[in-house]
């Protein structure tokens, strides 16, 4: 690649990051496990049968159903 083309695109980048800056905004960045991969879905899997067949599951379900209603008008 040519080192205008590669400059012309850092400059794009700063100006970009240095707008969002004074917007307010901050830059993160992270790894975070890859949902579309068969490792990711075979553990899921293997999670949620493990959740499902304990003995605490429907005490389980009625605590997360209890925190995850949420009422619009509070």
């Amino acid at each position: 690649m040519p080192t205008t083309a590669r400059s012309s695109s850092r400059e794009k980048v700063n100006a970009y990051r240095t707008r969002m800056k004074k917007k307010g905004m901050r830059l993160i960045q992270m790894w975070v496990p890859d949902t579309r991969s068969l490792a990711f879905r075979r553990q899921a899997r293997r999670d949620g049968l493990a959740v499902a067949n304990s003995p605490h599951a429907a005490a389980d379900q009625a605590f997360v159903d209890a925190i995850s209603a949420w009422d619009a008008h509070t």
